[in-house]
């Protein structure tokens, strides 16, 4: 029998690593940043073109590299963070396999410029699928310039599944805030075609978050500090009134490296138990250094999953600090029998005395006097009691005379949808209408009975409505007397800039996007001004989390976000009135039986269902 196995060539084999290492074009990025930041830079630049599919570039002033060290940079498995197995479980740098530069090399153009601070002349190589074209002497600054022109060129079918330029742009600003907050102590800027995004100078690392995610955010951030043998905590939370309803600004860096622990998040939500609700979600900024031997970080391609070796100690020292920290920095609310401020006297009263009031009482008045026998100081006239007993007149007189609502009309609502038996006889039924638990509307049909959840119901409702408004180009919008101004981050007004058109055709109308500032001048008359701001924050989650190719799809996540958001929920108490308006703007429905999101809307209950259960 012939041999079969064979040993695959070079550049096969690093098309298949970048499989793991390179998914898309943040990935990337962040491998190039990495390596910047484990050169020594102290300014890295980073620019992009095309959502990362036509450049990444990435500038630093680090260490440099020589000509040979430059070309064994592109080999694989060639690292000069460690050097035996026990390096593994010591380390210090972010990368260390030494696989990057070489599966990026196999599935994209690179050009790299490198110079170390000792050397006269700089190294220039060009790489096209592993394959090294040309190798020369250029003239260049202190430093390295990475260049990755045209992702995944000889693999189309990847190339293919790559999402558009807004979405690919959205994955790495993640990994570029990620990065940044990581490195306070680093200069930071960040192109994107052409256009600067962030400018980020060094600074500690409030600054720093403050920089990212806005200067509103100075003020929604509570410090937190400890420091054990186990770890050493710092960073920020936000405080409980500034939850939201997605998971944004939540970021854990361990020897700052950014992770994911579902098991540390869950500390920090015990934390906030009974602070926020039980469906909004708090930010938090939280830096942990702990014994770089206590860790395992090779457990993932992507070095985002930590491993602790004793993770229990790790979850009640977070909780317990930041418990303290709420309760320091008097976030959590306390009662305090001591000490009422309302009661303290103020400042400028306090070597003031109490005035005695004095009460004048007239000792001659007399109401049961006459006028002329009054002191003549006392303007007080008794009124004429004569006519009183007309008011009570034909009230015991009850024969002759018709009933007084007798004569009163009752408008009836119209009746929409089928399901309905509309004659004569059901019409008394019709309008009977039971809310069950504060969730459920009970009402009766030809068959028997009809259970509707009331929040599925209305998103359905609003979400036709807000489909036809924006398909149509028929919105109402209510004027506001004062315009509201909202702060928000530079990545989020990024995305309401892209979903302006759609929100203007529901009803928003913005007078102003400049900077971090958004001013409104109208909404539509189904959203309270008190709402706005929760309305677009939950939308600019949901564009950020849902993959938005079209125009179609940004109108249809549009209108999910918005119904989602202003349906009645499950606890809110509605009257008859709104019980059967929502029953009869359901079943008006061109699809009336799911919810926006797929779930089922309404059970029928038949008469033969409900003799079965009597037998």
């Amino acid at each position: 029998m012939a041999d079969i196995i064979k040993l695959l060539p070079d550049h096969v084999a690093n098309q298949i690593a970048a499989g793991e290492v390179v998914q898309r074009p943040a990935s990337v990025v962040k491998e190039l940043l990495e390596n910047a930041i484990d050169a020594g830079a102290t300014s890295i630049k980073l620019i992009v073109k095309e959502g990362g599919k036509n450049l990444i570039q990435v500038i630093d002033d680090g260490i440099g590299m020589s000509t040979t060290d430059a070309r064994m940079g592109f080999e694989r498995h060639a690292t000069s963070k460690i050097q035996k197995a026990e390096d593994l479980f010591n380390l210090s740098t972010k990368g260390f396999r030494g696989e990057a530069l070489a599966s990026i090399a196999a599935i994209a153009h690179v050009e790299m410029q490198t110079k170390p601070e000792q050397e006269e002349m700089a190294t220039h190589i060009r790489i096209e699928g592993s394959e090294v074209k040309f190798q020369e002497v250029c003239v260049a600054p202190k430093g390295t310039s990475m260049s990755v022109k045209n992702l995944f060129f000889n693999i189309p079918a990847r190339r293919n599944f790559l999402k558009s330029n807004q979405v690919e742009l959205r994955h790495i600003t993640d990994e570029f805030h990620r990065v940044a907050l990581a490195h306070p102590n680093i200069a930071f800027v960040f192109y994107n075609n052409g256009s600067e995004l962030f400018n980020l100078p060094k600074a500690n690392q409030r600054q720093r978050i403050v920089h990212v995610f806005g200067s509103k955010t100075n003020e929604k951030l509570v410090p937190v500090n400890e420091d054990t043998q186990v770890v050493k905590i710092s960073g920020f939370i936000t405080k409980p009134e500034f939850a939201k309803k997605s998971r944004g600004e939540q970021f854990f860096f361990v020897n700052n490296r950014f992770m994911k622990s579902p098991y540390l998040h869950h500390a920090v939500l015990a934390a906030f138990e009974g602070l926020i609700k039980s469906d909004a979600y708090p930010g938090y900024f939280l830096y942990l250094e702990v014994d770089p031997a206590s860790i395992d970080i090779n457990i993932h391609p992507t070095k985002t999953e930590v491993k602790f070796d004793d993770e229990h100690t790790l979850y009640a020292i977070l909780k317990s600090t930041i418990k303290h920290s709420l309760g320091q920095f008097s976030v959590v609310p306390a009662l305090d029998f001591e000490q009422d401020q309302n009661l303290e006297t103020p400042y400028n009263y306090k070597d003031k005395h109490a005035v005695q009031p004095r009460v004048t009482v007239d000792r001659g008045f007399n109401p049961f006097q006459d006028v002329a026998q009054r002191s003549p100081n006392t303007t007080y006239k008794k009124q004429s009691t004569e006519g009183w007993e007309k008011l009570y007149e034909g009230l015991g007189d009850t024969e002759g005379r018709e009933d007084g609502f007798s004569s009163l009309k009752f408008e009836s609502e119209s009746i929409t949808g089928s399901i309905f038996d509309t004659s004569q006889d059901n019409l008394e039924s019709l309008a009977t209408t039971l809310q069950l638990r504060r969730k459920y509307i009970v009402t009766t049909i030809k068959s028997g009975m009809v259970v509707i959840d009331q929040n599925r119901a209305h998103q359905r409702v609003l979400y036709e409505r807000f489909l036809k408004n924006i398909t149509v180009d028929e919105a109402i919008s209510q004027q506001l007397l004062f315009p509201l101004k909202l702060n928000f981050s530079k990545t989020d007004i990024e995305v309401l800039e892209n979903i302006k058109e759609g929100l203007t055709t529901v009803g928003f109308l913005f007078s102003k996007i400049e900077g971090e500032e958004v001013c409104i001048t109208g909404v539509p008359p189904i959203v309270s001004e008190s709402e706005v701001g929760m309305v677009l924050d939950q939308l600019i989650s949901d564009f950020q989390m849902q993959v938005v190719e079209d125009s179609f799809s940004q109108t249809d996540v549009l209108s999910k976000t918005l119904a989602k958001t202003l349906a009645v929920k499950t606890g809110e108490v509605l009257n008859n009135a709104s019980q059967l308006a929502l029953v009869n703007d359901l079943f008006a429905c061109k699809e009336s039986r799911w919810s926006p999101f797929n779930k089922p809307v309404y059970v029928t209950i038949t008469e033969n269902d409900i003799d079965k259960k009597f037998i």
